[in-house]
């Protein structure tokens, strides 16, 4: 593919910075460390009136129908002016494409375009404290009960959920069925009776992620997606579109970054060859992502559907976070022990914050099977 810009691109690449530089709200080019209540719903509304939220989703659906190159550059200029993302991050790369793939005329009709405007918030729940990544050992339960569905069960480390107005859930609607076949996927009002959510206080004292508890929980029919028994198939559409986009915008955060850990080591007059030869080997790991990810959006732009080389992008940048953080706080010396003073604690946040790094969005251990599988063509583990 062609790594520079096409003149179209390029001016859209200068049009989303003017919007930024223009828009971005104070509080957000003040703040140190990046943390999830910094987007707020203000910064998200412009973004939607802009043109900026579902920029690939169909016209047709509220969206600007723009070229996946697009979607990238957006995300790309984001992370790079350290500017919050759309409140509504997993209505726009999870929820809003599941529901454009196997949702019906009247499901469209209600949720897309409140998603967009960022006036309804989406939160996930696949994940369980005795399942974790492992969405086929889920054993929240969503039976049938004739007009409606009960629900009852626990989902975790479930961004947003908060915040959030509605969820995105798996459960087991076949139970006696075979694995991967008796699975079934709903939409949940997160303000119904019987949903309870207990935030997660992180390493870093926030609490970014939530427990949900649902007890006898009642979802009218109309919120099924695809069949009952077909919750692997639509989970698989989330999950692509999850990691699909995701390299973009973790290889532009990891760009900031690593400049912020060069700029750190011109600082600190860093000599010693072994650091300046890490601190190498960051930027290296960096363009090979960089790389990898330009191939992941030619497949994309060919084929309008992600491919899970997406899991590679997000198990290489996770580790590398890890890694490139521990470094800073190397480089820092004793001051590393300093949050305020002396010390502004934004790599003190970064290194906190990054060890759930590769627990998010899949564990490690998960994606490398994913690699392994899917993309290298190796013999199952089990």
């Amino acid at each position: 593919m062609e790594l520079r810009d096409t003149p179209q691109e390029a001016a859209f690449r200068q049009e989303v910075r003017n919007f930024i530089a223009q828009n971005l709200p104070s509080s957000s080019k003040a703040r140190g460390a990046r943390r999830f209540e910094d987007a707020d719903r203000d910064w998200s509304r412009k973004l939607g009136e802009a043109g900026y939220a579902g920029l690939t989703w169909p016209k047709e659906y509220g969206g600007a129908g723009a070229p996946y190159s697009h979607q990238a550059i957006f995300l790309e200029e984001l992370a790079r002016a350290e500017a919050p993302s759309h409140l509504g991050v997993i209505g726009l790369g999870m929820a809003g494409p599941t529901i454009m793939a196997w949702g019906s005329p009247e499901q469209k009709e209600r949720y897309l375009s409140k998603i967009l405007t960022a006036d309804e918030i989406w939160c996930q729940g696949f994940s369980e404290p005795d399942a974790g990544s492992d969405l086929a050992a889920s054993r929240t339960r969503i039976d049938d009960q004739g007009d409606h569905f009960l629900v009852n069960g626990q989902k975790v480390w479930s961004s947003f959920a908060h915040i959030a107005d509605f969820c995105i859930i798996v459960g087991l609607g076949l139970p006696d069925e075979p694995r991967y076949k008796n699975l079934t996927y709903v939409i949940i009002d997160m303000h119904a009776p019987g949903v309870e959510v207990r935030p997660l206080v992180q390493i870093t004292g926030h609490p970014e992620f939530n427990e949900i508890f649902f007890t006898d929980v009642k979802v009218p029919k109309e919120n099924l997606l695809g069949t009952v028994g077909e919750g692997w198939q639509v989970a698989m559409t989330t999950l692509l579109h999850e990691r699909g986009t995701l390299g973009f915008a973790l290889s532009a955060t990891l760009d900031v970054a690593v400049r912020k850990l060069i700029a750190l080591a011109q600082e600190r007059n860093v000599t010693d060859p072994i650091l300046r030869d890490r601190i190498a080997r960051e930027w290296i790991e960096l363009q090979a992502l960089k790389y990898t990810n330009y191939r992941s959006l030619t497949t994309l732009t060919k084929t309008g559907i992600p491919g899970p080389e997406g899991s590679a992008s997000k198990l290489v940048w996770s580790e590398n976070n890890q890694r490139l953080t521990k470094l800073a706080l190397e480089i820092l010396g004793s001051h590393a022990q300093l949050t305020d003073g002396s010390g502004d604690g934004y790599w003190q946040y970064q290194q906190l914050r990054s060890r759930g790094n590769t627990i998010e969005a899949g564990t490690s251990e998960i994606l490398r099977n994913i690699v392994a599988e899917r993309v290298l063509g190796l013999p199952r583990s089990r």
